[in-house]
């Protein structure tokens, strides 16, 4: 007699007919973010001037007979791309433009997101987790939260991990050993410029990184910017943005939700500040957190150093702007 087959879980993707969906949606069928048992439903999220590329997408999803891809649902419409979704991934977002000031990003994006938590509020599972991917990230996290009260702040995360891969690979590179001989990268803070790799928390080989890598210039200087400015770096190199390497990131974010952290490592993620580290309640901060499959934690007393704390106080200064521009979209939604 065959094995029950498990009940499918609907994972919605916004933005899904764009460069980092397109990235992603594969990889999720095929069972590489929540296992190769576990079949799954996409519900697929596009405008609609973009639906006709995102029936491309299908047609390649159909031409790869996925056996764990139970259906497709494509739509234009909120409350059908969230219905009964279990994981919501929001990628789509509206990049920033030459000329654009920030803030004018962060309202225009504010109009996308806060109709999105109120859809997720209303349709989604009951055990709904939502993984904000679209920058600004923490801040259009923040917002799509505020439009989504009845969801526990715990289920809400943007991502910082593509940070944590960036910054693990790095120092592999530069003490000439495995990425996996890495552990324990903190990314603190925004996903932006300000943004800061922790490099003194972080381990190689089991040995404090400053016990590996002598060279404190370079671990303050060209491995921080490094980081920060890798975004900007393959725009330049390949003429696109880096859809790849964030797609990958993303399963990598909802697999350390859903895993048990390792009880000596942590992993980056942005999460609802509840006051660690002097970090204003509230803001969606990049801190090291703790998984137990069921729930996440930030990794508390970690000492910094002038160094250290002038960065953060730098990230958490950008946050608050941020969250200060928007102010009118994070209050109680008046919608009914």
């Amino acid at each position: 007699m065959s094995e029950q087959r498990k009940r499918p879980v609907h994972v919605t993707v916004t933005g899904a007919a764009g460069q980092i969906g397109y990235a992603l949606l594969f990889r999720i069928a095929s069972g590489q973010m929540l296992g190769v048992d576990q079949p799954v439903v996409l519900r697929l999220l596009e405008i609609e001037p973009a639906m006709r590329a995102l029936d491309g997408v299908v047609m390649e999803l159909d031409d790869c007979a996925f056996p764990l891809l139970d259906d497709v649902v494509t739509t234009s419409e909120l409350n059908i791309a969230f219905d009964g979704a279990s994981w919501a991934l929001l990628v789509g977002s509206v990049p920033r433009k030459a000329g654009m000031e920030r803030n004018d990003l962060l309202s225009i994006n504010g109009g996308i997101f806060g109709p999105q938590g109120e859809a997720i509020a209303a349709n989604s599972a009951s055990d709904v987790r939502v993984v904000v991917v679209g920058n600004p990230c923490n801040t259009n996290c923040l917002i799509a939260r505020a439009h989504a009260r009845e969801i526990p702040q715990e289920r809400w995360f943007s991502m910082m991990r593509l940070d944590e891969n960036r910054t693990r690979s790095l120092l592999a590179n530069k003490a000439g050993v495995s990425v996996t001989e890495v552990t324990n990268v903190a990314i603190w803070g925004n996903h932006s410029s300000t943004q800061f790799p922790d490099f003194a928390h972080a381990r190689i080989e089991g040995k404090p990184v400053m016990d590996v890598i002598k060279d404190r210039s370079w671990l303050e200087g060209e491995l921080i910017m490094t980081v920060q400015k890798r975004g900007a770096a393959i725009i330049e190199a390949r003429g696109a943005s880096s859809a790849a390497s964030a797609a990958n990131a993303v399963i990598d974010s909802v697999l350390s939700i859903r895993q048990p952290t390792a009880s000596d490592d942590w992993v980056s993620l942005a999460v609802p500040s509840r006051g660690e580290y002097g970090v204003p309640e509230g803001l969606q901060f990049g801190f090291p957190v703790r998984s137990d499959a069921s729930s996440c934690s930030v990794v508390e007393g970690l000492e910094h150093d002038e160094f250290a704390q002038a960065k953060i106080a730098a990230t958490v200064s950008e946050l608050e702007g941020e969250r200060d521009a928007v102010m009118d979209l994070i209050r109680q939604p008046t919608s009914t």
